[in-house]
């Protein structure tokens, strides 16, 4: 059997930026750290930095007064912020740079008093954090649908903003209907979905197109890694998400010459590795790697 990974696949530059802020807080500060939400959507990672001593939580007021606290990749609203502050404790921004832009261009839009359009997924913790940056109107959008029912202000003083994990094939038929009814829209100068997300959309949909089946290895609650699996049905193939290889369904390789395997942002690349071991346990199998997009970015740590 042949095994095609695809590239670039697993952390983007923002997840290894947000783990590497917690192993630093561990490091310089000592058990434990506390964690606002997941830091990135990965059970495997939340298990291993538990491990070390960072602790989870969902709301603020569990962590001790004056211990450390870390807000996610993910973002969060300025009243976090502030909260935070009040609570007494000493924060660390672990926010993925690309979602503070995005964060930016939100105050911008409503200072100069224009309606924000939010496109993405409704509760979703980057969404909700982009949101609680505004300091005007803002609206989340998830489908042309919503579009059509929004009611604004002044529909020439109209914005946008994107949730940074979407697919493009999820944006453009919103963008679509936004330009419809809003021509004057102010859009961004390049879109805000991640080049990491974009980059491992159009590696899977390649992918694709070469395999039977593709195994996005991700988390259930991963929205790029549930974008990817998107992405590669799409193309035509086969396309399952697991969270390890002992979530494969030896049912889903009959009659399979050829399996597809990639891993959304947040999974670490270990986890390829153990399923390429449980193919390889299974019978002989050929591995190669398809061409792609090389990347270099990385993303300055703050000072803690």
């Amino acid at each position: 059997m042949e095994v095609v990974l695809a590239k670039p696949r697993g952390f983007c530059a923002g997840v290894n930026r947000a783990i590497a802020i917690v192993n630093l807080a561990l490091e310089r500060y000592g058990p434990p750290v506390y964690v606002l939400h997941e830091i990135v959507h990965n059970t495997h990672v939340i298990e291993e930095l538990s491990r070390k001593g960072a602790i989870f939580v969902e709301q603020l007021d569990e962590i001790p007064k004056g211990a450390v606290a870390i807000f996610s990749a993910h973002g969060v609203s300025q009243a976090v912020t502030e909260e935070a502050a009040a609570l007494g404790l000493r924060t660390i921004d672990a926010t993925c740079p690309l979602v503070a832009k995005v964060h930016r261009r939100v105050r911008r839009l409503n200072k100069i008093d224009y309606d924000v359009l939010v496109i993405g997924h409704k509760g979703h913790p980057e969404v909700v954090g982009t949101c609680g940056h505004a300091n005007g109107a803002v609206h989340v959008v998830s489908s042309p649908e919503d579009v059509r029912r929004l009611e604004v202000a002044d529909p020439s003083r109209v914005g946008y903003v994107t949730q940074t994990t979407l697919s493009i094939d999820d944006t453009k038929d919103i963008l679509d209907t936004l330009r419809s009814k809003f021509p004057d829209i102010s859009e961004p100068d390049r879109t805000d979905i991640c080049f990491a997300t974009t980059n491992r959309q159009l590696a899977v949909r390649r992918l694709a197109e070469q395999v039977d089946l593709v195994l996005v290895v991700g988390s259930k609650n991963s929205s790029n890694s549930n974008r990817l699996r998107e992405v590669a049905a799409r193309a035509g193939a086969r396309a399952h998400l697991i969270d390890s290889a002992e979530e494969i369904d030896r049912g889903w390789l009959e009659g399979v010459r050829r399996i597809g395997i990639t891993a959304g942002a947040s999974a670490p690349e270990h986890l390829v590795a153990e399923v390429l071991q449980w193919l390889c346990d299974l019978g002989s199998i050929q591995v190669r790697e398809i061409d792609g997009e090389e990347e270099t970015i990385s993303f300055q740590l703050p000072s803690i």
